[in-house]
């Protein structure tokens, strides 16, 4: 059985929240969210701290608090989701559909189609195996996500004497948990010359705690062989090699891993979506589409973010440009067929059904041939040329990476990364070879997001190529 949608959210965490309520609210009528866990919300079910909600919602929220706001709003709107479902493959196909295969205990094997597709699956932690550590493989080594869980919501504390490797965000977070619980944090190591966090978390979990952070060091060996018993960190070069005669032995039953994030694209790949070598997440344009059209990405899975607020506000505008790109999908069905769409026409605009036992509406089972007319050859903004966003200098990676003029309002919204510490420090755009854009910044830093709104009557008609660059002034 084939069940059909005009949206599909792949993840429910606060991306994919975000985007629904906002695809629904936008006016597309059938909206699903697919969500793997046994509960919406994501990883901000775990994170009980506050900090959360600031920029978006102008309070202080704990990470709970931030979900629930969005679980709340689904409801209201009637926005079905399935809990427990894995998606196992997602297609596109030559009609302009795109099949999503799911399943769960309940419903056994799903398949769905759906006009538009949105990608919200998140990031997971980079683990040990990828660090190449060398040392036996004893219990007590953990990420720090992990960690997290396990204090938060198991009530169980993974050890007493913590070290950790590596400054994000999580790391230095579980810093201040663990020391709260009674757990003595005896160091934060981080391979870099600079910490990864946001400046809040290294002066709210590092400093009022006294835990001392070490720049510039790295794990080079793991002793213990049933329960990890102590660490050897060791100082770097230049080259992150350790300098030989620099270790230092330390002894601790529990070694927390916070070295960085992965974006879930391996269901991206499947679909034939472009990604990005700089972000490993999908290339997108203005509108947060993919390479793939109809098919959009936000939050983590699109590039990782340091706050959630910024999260939502992309999740927001992937769905809004879904719920666009299906009237403009429903407007060139009408110009071509000149007739009024049905039930279940080309952009699946079916009549709500009955809700079924999990409070969502009951879908419209396609037809044996796939029930769903096809989509338009052309779509509306299939041929519109494209301008280049380029990173250069010290900026690693923009998001958009595509830019449409036709498609942007006032102003151009580019967020970015930079790839090291800048102290006074000049922010410019070039239009091909042209500066249309300069400012001065104070500190730019890796480890927190930057975004710049570039008004859109500075960028000529006739731009190819827009290059972002940060340097020192």
């Amino acid at each position: 059985m084939t069940l059909n949608y005009q949206v599909v959210v792949v993840g429910g965490g606060p991306a994919g929240l975000a985007a629904a309520c906002s695809a629904r609210e936008a006016g597309a009528e059938r909206v699903l969210v697919l969500e793997r866990d046994k509960e919406p919300g994501g990883i901000l079910n775990q994170c009980i701290h506050n900090g959360f909600g600031l920029h978006y919602f102008k309070e202080e929220l704990t990470g709970p608090e931030y979900a629930a706001r969005f679980i709340e709003q689904a409801k209201e709107l009637s926005i079905p989701y399935k809990l427990n479902t894995m998606v196992l493959d997602l297609a596109a196909s030559g009609d302009g559909l795109r099949h999503v295969t799911a399943m769960n205990r309940q419903d056994g094997l799903l398949q769905l189609c759906t006009r538009t597709l949105i990608l919200a699956m998140g990031c997971r932690e980079r683990p040990r195996g990828a660090l190449n550590i060398p040392g036996f493989r004893p219990a007590g080594v953990y990420t720090a996500g992990t960690a997290q869980r396990l204090v938060n919501m198991e009530g169980f504390l993974p050890g007493k004497e913590v070290v950790i490797l590596g400054s994000g965000d999580i790391g230095l977070i579980m810093a201040r948990r663990m020391t709260l619980e009674g757990a003595h944090v005896k160091a934060v190591a981080e391979l870099l010359p600079y910490s990864g966090g946001l400046q809040r978390n290294i002066v709210q979990c590092l400093e009022d705690f006294d835990i001392p952070l070490k720049l510039s060091h790295t794990v080079v060996d793991i002793q213990g062989k049933d329960r990890v018993s102590g660490v050897t960190l060791a100082q770097v070069d230049a080259d992150r090699k350790p300098i030989p005669g620099t270790e230092e032995q330390i002894s601790c039953d529990t070694l927390l891993l916070s070295c960085g994030l992965i974006p879930e694209n391996e269901l991206s790949g499947r679909l034939g979506v472009t990604l990005s070598p700089a972000t490993s997440g999908p290339v997108v344009n203005e509108s947060l589409e993919t390479s793939v059209p109809g098919v959009f990405a936000c939050g983590n899975v699109l590039h990782v973010h340091d706050l959630v607020d910024y999260v939502s506000e992309e999740a927001a505008r992937a769905g809004q440009q879904a719920a666009a790109f299906l009237k403009q999908c429903r407007a060139a069905s009408d110009a071509d067929s000149g007739e009024t769409p049905g039930e279940c026409e080309a952009d699946g605009s079916e009549t709500s059904g009955e809700c079924d036992a999990d409070g969502g509406e009951t879908p419209r089972e396609c037809e044996a041939d796939g029930g769903c007319a096809p989509a338009q050859a052309a779509l509306p903004c299939g041929s519109e040329p494209s301008i280049s966003l380029i990173p250069a200098g010290g900026v690693r990676y923009t998001v958009p990476q595509l830019v449409r003029l036709s498609h942007v309002d006032d102003t151009l919204l580019v967020r970015f990364r930079v790839s090291q510490v800048y102290r006074d420090a000049t922010l410019s755009v070039f239009a091909d070879d042209v500066c249309i854009f300069s400012r001065k910044k104070k500190k730019l830093a890796p480890g927190e997001m930057e975004q710049l709104l570039l008004k859109k009557s500075l960028i000529p008609a006739n731009t190819r190529m827009l290059t972002i660059c940060a340097g020192q002034s």
